[in-house]
């Protein structure tokens, strides 16, 4: 299929090795104190943002082999600062740090035309589907990178992530209290997630529930792939419910307990009706047809986000309309049926 795609290659990506080998050292051992504005940040996502320069792969690794100490201690990715913690990194060598791509003119206006709600401390935009929420693996530029460039004065940061070719409702803080407030919610469950996608198969079911551990694994190519893995897998739990069926599809609304990588699409193919358009969980045959009808992307949409701005505020509901090409493939469906 033809997909379509918003994201920017650099002309000759290095890899993160040999960033890491010409880079120019940080002058040895180093301690930080954490300030209240960093408090409850993730580690991991603290020195991603700390240390630039040096590829995620190093700081992962000397995050594994301990030569990370919080409070003098060990400490996981998921690890969350305190203000007053005391950090000690070691010596590292930075690669200098290349100029931000900058967002064409066409996606500045597009990602302008796309925010659906915005107040003093956070954003939610109907992003597009082909663009990646950040950039990395071979790709110079992401939503976040662009929407940085365009608002240079904000602390923006992603409150959660989406898949590249899914489009939607995409939660964005402008301020490290905010951020915080709402990556409780999240672990609280309190964010209100809902979906609507395409199957390529009817559902026995009008309403079904899906509980299936999954674990997330890493070809030798880097490509990521998630498997259902009842012994290893992390705990997952997804609401499908019929809203119509049309030529032997399933147009399903989809809430999630959990936010595991790819969780919709495996549960889906787990129930032996995968997303349409999943090239890589799907079915090739019913994803031909469906592209003879004019789909060109995965029939994934973040429909709707609920959550509270900030703690006195009351809960809102964002929604993001289904994009014109998916309308259009439902229109075909139903002509079909």
């Amino acid at each position: 299929m033809n997909r379509p795609s918003w994201n920017q290659a650099p002309p000759a990506p290095a890899r993160a090795a040999d960033a890491a080998e010409t880079g120019t050292a940080t002058g040895g051992v180093q301690y930080l104190q954490i300030s209240a504005e960093h408090q409850g940040q993730r580690i991991d996502n603290f020195l991603l943002t700390h240390l630039k320069g040096v590829p995620r792969s190093l700081i992962y690794r000397i995050l594994r082999t301990g030569e990370v100490r919080l409070n003098r201690g060990r400490v996981k990715p998921t690890t969350r600062l305190t203000a007053g913690d005391s950090l000690r990194l070691p010596p590292l060598r930075q690669a200098p740090v290349a100029a931000a791509a900058k967002p064409s003119s066409g996606l500045q206006a597009h990602l302008g035309a796309a925010i659906l709600y915005e107040d003093d401390g956070l954003l939610v935009i109907d992003k597009p589907a082909g663009l990646a929420v950040h950039g990395g693996s071979g790709l110079s530029l992401g939503l976040i990178e662009a929407l940085r460039a365009m608002r240079p004065q904000q602390s923006l940061e992603l409150v959660h992530r989406l898949d590249r070719e899914t489009s939607g409702c995409l939660l964005i803080s402008k301020k490290p209290a905010i951020l915080r407030w709402l990556h409780q919610q999240l672990r609280d469950g309190q964010v209100r997630k809902g979906y609507s996608a395409l199957l390529v198969a009817e559902l026995p079911r009008a309403r079904m529930e899906v509980q299936a551990p999954l674990r997330k694994n890493q070809l030798r190519s880097g490509e990521r792939i998630v498997r259902v893995d009842p012994q290893q897998g992390k705990p997952a739990r997804t609401w499908f419910r019929v809203r119509e069926t049309l030529a032997g599809c399933t147009l399903a609304e989809v809430r999630l307990d959990t936010g595991r990588t790819h969780q919709i699409r495996v549960h889906a193919a787990h129930l032996g009706a995968p997303v349409a358009g999943d090239e890589k969980y799907g079915l090739a045959a019913r994803n031909d047809w469906l592209s003879s009808l004019g789909l060109n992307r995965l029939f994934l949409h973040a429909a709707e986000l609920g959550f509270r701005p900030h703690p006195e505020a009351e809960p809102v509901r964002i929604q993001a309309q289904r994009p014109p090409v998916l309308e259009q493939l439902l229109a075909r469906l139903r002509e079909c049926t």
